[in-house]
């Protein structure tokens, strides 16, 4: 048996080219006592993952999350046929011993971990709303800015994975829920599938225009996927001592490694001054701690109906680069993942 991973060939200058990464296909070891085998099913594609490929070094392999099943073992604790949820980045099979592999992967402090029952949805749901999207949106906006019924929560990059998850929370919580996304048919599913209040296409209005209609007394929570312009323009409009909780900068991401074209961003410390803002910056691991109540409590949402999903997926390993390309083109609407 063959196992394929990919590793960085070169760090990226701007956008992504499927020519940065290299396909090596090695043969499976076997196994010794103690280890497994794990077959990557479902492989996650993120923003993050841009500007690690402008970190890790040349030669190593681009970072992520997997569902796997463990196909072989020769350990106890992992029958075969079980599956779990791995941070083995882009590759389509591991062997090793499980307690190496969760002080090995990449950023995956005991992130090895045996899926619980999931309620009979697809096990890929572990990568998104059931995973790091949905434990972001959930704790990045709940404890972060303590959000309050009433107010009025804004989110951009709303269509993603993230974003589409921190709008219907703050709806469960009794918030208007204001979203910008890139395409038309993202704000038709943000408005009429997901319950936004009110979301824009930011390609064909500003930000300001948008506001002026939906938030007239000004925004209390900016949940900012997004950074550049948008934060900037959101931010100008935020009520008095409002809060901000900033996830991402995907704005940005593309123009690392471009000489000419370094990352630029408004004097945003001029709102956050003159309004009194608190800006929360954060990782999702910090909430390691309460991951899997964080989990069920996403589940018990998606039960109720009260919180709905949407994936793209990618069919075939091989095609890795070509999904994450997509990915911070914006191609995707919720979360983004590949099928092995």
């Amino acid at each position: 048996m063959q196992m394929k991973k990919y590793i960085l060939k070169s760090h990226p200058v701007g956008e992504p080219k499927v020519s940065d990464f290299e396909l090596v296909t090695e043969e499976v070891p076997a196994l010794k006592d103690g280890e497994i085998l794990l077959e990557s099913v479902f492989l996650s594609v993120d923003p993050y993952m841009r500007y690690k490929a402008s970190m890790i070094p040349q030669g190593g392999v681009m970072p992520g999350q997997v569902v796997a099943r463990v196909a072989d073992s020769k350990n106890a604790a992992y029958k075969k046929g079980v599956h779990v949820l791995a941070s083995c980045g882009w590759q389509s099979h591991v062997v090793g011993d499980p307690e190496k592999m969760k002080s090995s992967f990449d950023d995956s402090k005991d992130r090895l971990t045996i899926l619980p029952d999931m309620g009979g949805v697809s096990p890929s749901l572990a990568l998104g709303v059931l995973g790091m999207p949905g434990i972001t949106a959930l704790y990045g906006l709940i404890d972060l800015t303590q959000p309050k019924a009433g107010e009025t929560l804004v989110v951009s990059g709303a269509a993603g994975a993230v974003g589409s998850v921190v709008g219907q929370i703050g709806k469960i919580l009794g918030m208007k829920v204001i979203g910008f996304a890139g395409a038309d048919d993202k704000v038709a599913w943000l408005k009429d599938e997901l319950g936004f209040d009110y979301a824009y296409n930011y390609k064909t209005t500003t930000v300001a225009k948008a506001l002026k209609e939906s938030a007239p007394d000004g925004v209390d929570v900016y949940f900012d996927n997004v950074g550049g312009q948008i934060a900037y323009d959101v931010m100008l409009r935020m009520k008095q001592f409002g809060r901000v909780s900033c996830c991402g900068a995907i704005a940005s991401y593309n123009d690392l490694g471009v000489p000419s074209k370094p990352p630029l961003a408004p004097a945003v410390q001029i709102p956050i001054i003159s309004n009194q803002l608190s800006c929360h910056g954060f990782i999702v691991t910090r909430w390691m701690n309460k991951w899997q109540e964080g989990v069920l409590q996403l589940l018990g949402y998606v039960k109720q109906g009260k919180l709905k999903y949407k994936e793209t997926v990618t069919d075939g390993f091989e095609k890795m680069p070509n999904a994450f390309i997509e990915l911070l083109r914006g191609a995707n609407t919720g979360k983004a993942i590949v099928k092995a």
